[in-house]
């Protein structure tokens, strides 16, 4: 699947009382990110609680997303937390087979810290030819630790013509210029998750963002990787906002969003699996709510109305 530029959530998943989870809600924030105009979603990952969900609700989880969002919003996925490579195997190809646009990889998965990139890539080259796919991706995911791609390891992920989607956490601009030239041309798009680096990285020829922050003001980030190009000086004060409003990302997250989709209208609870709600304490919420005010007062200046 040709994977389009834009802004790409990383999906959280509600959960009821009971700590199950809640589908209704889940439908109701693909009905938000639609109505915020992103490009795609990107479900069962981190901020999705991967970690703390079963293979069977991995699986379920995604397969919902992948039913239930509009033609016109493309779907990733991820969930490729086992420990077992063969596990890892079958449960890839039960994504792929319901329809996932690309599966995605976690780096970390690849090989054990401390280890080398060759080893890495003798994995990366076992799954590929194991699954049967035509697109998959890569998530440098931060958790239990980072394997950040080099760009020589990435360029060869993109000569097999299988890869079509990272996320980057590298949060450097050395690294994501180097990581976009080594794919320039080729169908690899890279995403970047971190929101004070975004446009400089848009300009270096990354795709867009795919980051916490989409869970709170995605609109933002569709006006300025739509928007950049055409109106230079917009997008950079635009990006001054986005940058400072990026440290709620060191609240309770992702407690802080699911109480930010509450405000938001979206009849969700706060409950999480990988951390107790009670963490966001009253302040915290009287936090939030001053950020969405803040965030709905910058959009009135920003776009005259």
């Amino acid at each position: 699947m040709k994977i389009n530029k834009g802004v790409w959530p990383v999906m959280i998943t509600p959960f009821t009382d009971d700590l199950k989870i809640d589908y209704d809600g889940v439908l109701k924030i693909i009905e938000w990110y639609d109505k915020m105009g992103v490009t795609g979603i990107f479900a069962v990952c981190q901020s999705s609680e991967m970690f703390q969900l079963n293979a069977e609700e991995r699986f379920e989880l995604a397969k919902f997303v992948i039913d239930n969002t509009p033609k016109h919003i493309q779907v990733v996925a991820s969930g490729h937390v086992a420990e077992n490579v063969e596990d890892q195997i079958k449960e890839a190809q039960r994504v792929i087979d319901a329809g996932v646009g690309a599966y995605v990889f976690i780096s970390n998965q690849f090989a054990k810290e401390g280890e080398s990139e060759d080893v890495a890539k003798k994995s990366i080259e076992y799954l590929i030819d194991h699954i049967e796919a035509d697109s998959f991706g890569v998530y440098e995911c931060p958790y239990p630790y980072k394997r950040v791609l080099s760009p020589e390891l990435l360029k060869w992920c993109a000569d097999t013509g299988k890869f079509s989607f990272l996320k980057d956490t590298c949060c450097e601009l050395s690294g994501l210029k180097a990581k976009a030239e080594a794919v320039k041309g080729s169908e690899l798009q890279i995403f970047n998750a971190n929101g004070a680096t975004l446009l400089e990285s848009l300009k270096m020829g990354c795709a867009g963002y795919s980051g916490v922050m989409a869970n709170f003001h995605p609109d933002l980030y569709v006006w300025l990787v739509e928007n950049y190009e055409k109106e230079p000086e917009r997008a950079a004060e635009l990006m001054d906002f986005l940058g400072a409003a990026s440290m709620v990302e060191c609240q309770v997250y992702p407690v802080n969003s699911k109480y930010h989709m509450q405000l938001e209208g979206l009849n969700i609870t706060t409950k999480s699996r990988k951390q107790d709600d009670a963490l966001l304490t009253s302040s915290k919420r009287m936090e939030i709510e001053q950020f969405r005010r803040m965030t709905n007062n910058f959009r009135k200046y920003f776009f005259g109305k």
